[in-house]
């Protein structure tokens, strides 16, 4: 998957949050989720207490409460993709302040002033706070069959205070299927799906796959490389397994596809000596805070020399994917342009 590099590049080694005494007094205010959903104060959108809700998530977890779920906490993209079906929620974890207190990218159009941020990176998730929010549902998205986000060192803790439901985003899901469930989650949770903003932002997003369609057709043998910058690797995503790649891949995207992955399995490790190790004609850049940006980039000499570089050919990569259609339509629109104008250098 698409690794968080704020600060290291290790997939597990997370620090428990919380101690054991703050935790249990946290866990005693906590109750019951059907009492605290009476004085949320926020906007229903459809979420009232009438009865139990239920969601089969996609680590294939039966999820229930006593009552649909208002105080709901979410990694920080999930939590974007929600606020567009009009479903809030009252604290987010994952990336969603950047250093000058702006909205990180992964939060999408959430008014983050309104929400209570209890983790800001990758292996940060204050437990207590998390208590003191009350929460009646975690929501996160998984891209190999664990909770993102969720730090493995104090995940039973934090499991322990709600119920958790994940959406499946790597692996052998395809874009739209990840925004189908995402759409069902939403749904279970209240969200209008005849609004027409839902209904426009879909449409959108159909006709954008098939300019992508389009593109390919009208520009055969464009090579597009999948690249991510550290100050001290350049990192080549594979094609074949994250959603938004693999559904690229199906409207006929030609990728660069790197030969020795790296464990887990989503890219190359290059070292910047090597950087140019693949030829490609547009370069798709992560985009995420905390990854190098063309500007950083060109202190890089082997970036400079890249064919694509050279020829200006680099479109932006939402690493991890806002999973509404009204995202996911900006995503397809924006290869599509990419595509279509790319000249072949490589």
């Amino acid at each position: 998957m698409p690794k968080s590099r704020t600060s290291s590049l290790t997939r597990r080694g997370f620090i428990a949050a919380g101690g054991a005494l703050g935790l249990v007094m946290a866990l005693a205010a906590c109750g019951g989720g059907t009492d605290s959903a009476k004085g949320d104060g926020g906007k229903d959108n459809g979420a009232a207490a009438s009865g139990p809700w239920t969601f089969k998530d996609d680590l294939g977890n039966d999820v229930s409460t006593k009552a649909k779920p208002k105080n709901i906490v979410a990694f920080t993209g999930t939590a974007a993709a929600l606020y567009d079906y009009g479903i809030p929620v009252k604290g987010v974890f994952g990336p969603t302040k950047t250093a000058d207190g702006k909205p990180d990218v992964q939060a999408g159009s959430m008014d983050i002033s309104k929400v209570k941020i209890i983790g800001n990176v990758y292996d940060e998730f204050n437990v207590e706070e998390y208590a003191s929010l009350q929460p009646e549902l975690l929501v996160t998205n998984s891209w190999d069959g664990t909770y993102w986000y969720v730090p493995e060192a104090s995940k039973d803790k934090i499991l322990k205070l709600a119920p958790a439901a994940a959406i499946k985003v790597g692996g052998d899901v395809t874009l739209d299927k990840a925004l189908e469930r995402t759409a069902d989650l939403a749904k279970s949770l209240g969200a209008d799906m005849n609004a027409k903003t839902t209904v426009d932002a879909k449409a959108r997003f159909e006709a954008a796959a098939a300019k992508v369609r389009e593109a390919t057709k009208a520009n055969p043998g464009v090579k597009v490389l999948v690249g991510s910058g550290s100050a001290d690797l350049f990192y080549v995503s594979t094609p074949d397994t994250s959603a938004d790649l693999k559904y690229f891949k199906q409207l006929g995207v030609e990728f660069v596809t790197p030969e020795k992955l790296d464990e887990g399995g989503f890219f190359e490790s290059l070292s910047w000596e090597n950087a140019g190790k693949y030829k490609a004609d547009v370069v798709l850049l992560d985009n995420r805070t905390g990854t190098l940006q063309p500007e950083e980039l060109k202190a890089k000499a082997t970036w400079a020399e890249l064919p694509a570089v050279k020829a200006g050919q680099i479109t932006p990569r939402v690493t991890e994917p806002i999973f509404s259609y009204a995202k996911c339509a900006q995503l397809l629109e924006d290869l599509a342009k990419s595509i279509q104008n790319a000249k072949k250098v490589s």
